[in-house]
């Protein structure tokens, strides 16, 4: 194994009932924990998400009502799956902007705190795209020369991702073998929330959205504090709203 591991890295994916943070959920979790000797741990759970699975959305991964009504709820097995992943650094497809944000939407409604600070988070669809720009099955096909059979089951495409990282390095050596060095490869903006509604420029907080993208956070809630409101009131994620919150907490103490 070329990859140089610090830690753990579970590859994780996700089936859900769609592609909205704030109000999508869960069908299917599998997580690849990759160990720092190559050694491999799966773990996969069906999850009933409270409502009902879109037709859509079952047509995509084949996970219908009946599939889940006998399921855990997300809650039920989030400690479980908080546990499994402690202490690692998290990889995915499109992970960054999608399957890592839905989860810790989860966490958060189940009120688990769950946290990426200080874990690399490798999104290998970024890698790909930027040399080749394609779909995880095609990914697979042209890094690993096989098949992708089974497409849209969480566990088989998150195996698929660790072994097309695995790839990537063999092919890509200007993109580094630690995780460190493919982050900064990447180039991905330093979020503050999943949802990116806010990013960090020059080590401060700044709107991503709407009327006020590019204004730094804490001086438009001191210039508009019903902004917050607004808000914490509106459609965001939850992620979103924490983070809202612990600036608005850390401008009302410098306030104070």
């Amino acid at each position: 194994m070329k990859l140089q591991l610090k830690r753990p890295i579970a590859f994780i994916d996700l089936e859900t009932t769609g592609t909205n943070l704030a109000t999508d959920r869960i069908v299917e979790i599998a997580i690849v924990k990759v160990g720092l000797d190559g050694s491999r741990q799966a773990k996969r759970k069906l999850i009933n998400p409270q409502m009902p699975i879109p037709k859509g959305a079952s047509d995509v991964h084949g996970i219908t009502n009946e599939m889940v009504k006998d399921a855990p709820v997300f809650k039920q097995v989030a400690n479980e799956i908080k546990q499994f992943i402690d202490h690692c650094d998290i990889g995915g497809y499109n992970s960054n902007r999608f399957d890592v944000p839905l989860l810790v939407e989860e966490f958060l409604r189940a009120g688990l705190e769950f946290t990426v600070d200080g874990r690399k988070l490798i999104d290998v669809q970024r890698v790909f795209h930027m040399m080749e720009q394609r779909t995880l099955s095609a990914a697979y096909k042209f890094y690993c020369e096989k098949s992708l059979e089974g497409a849209h089951s969480a566990e088989i495409d998150a195996s698929a991702t660790w072994e097309i990282l695995q790839a990537q390095i063999e092919r890509y050596p200007q993109i580094g073998v630690t995780l460190e060095a493919i982050c900064s490869f990447c180039g991905e903006d330093d979020v503050v929330d999943f949802a990116r509604r806010f990013i960090k420029v020059d080590c401060r907080e700044v709107f991503n959205f709407g009327k006020h993208k590019g204004k730094c956070v804490e001086e438009v809630l001191k210039a508009e504090p019903q902004y917050y409101d607004w808000m914490m009131k509106g459609d965001f994620p939850l992620h979103t709203k924490q983070k809202l919150a612990e600036i608005m907490n850390r401008t009302l103490l410098k306030k104070a």
